[in-house]
């Protein structure tokens, strides 16, 4: 594989580039939409309510830690997951300028 040349990129592209890279697994998107719901820190009942085993649990939340769109905490042996509303909110504007941005005005194709 070709090594990716991230500096003839924005900031911001590069940004939006590794959220997207984030949402683009169903169980990582699960995972999300589960700490949305669940509007608190969670820990242990993601492998029941995903089905998953614990270490691919472990693997897409440090996918997600990595990037910023969730934190956690260590309480005793646990670690408590929830979303990071500041880093949240920072991928929301940039994905939805992207959207705002685009103007239909007529069929170009």
């Amino acid at each position: 594989m070709g090594v990716t040349k991230t500096n003839l990129f924005s900031e911001t592209q590069n940004n939006i580039a590794t959220a997207a890279k984030a949402f683009s697994h169903p169980a990582r998107v699960a995972i999300i939409q589960h700490l949305i719901k669940a509007n608190a820190c969670i820990n242990g009942d993601l492998v029941q309510e995903l089905g998953l085993a614990q270490a691919t649990i472990s693997q897409h939340l440090r996918e997600l830690k990595d990037i910023g769109i969730i934190q956690g905490n260590i309480e005793g042996s646990r670690v408590n997951y929830c979303i990071n509303p500041e880093r949240w909110k920072e991928i929301k504007d940039q994905f939805n300028q992207i959207f705002d941005d685009f103007e239909s005005k007529a069929a170009c194709c």
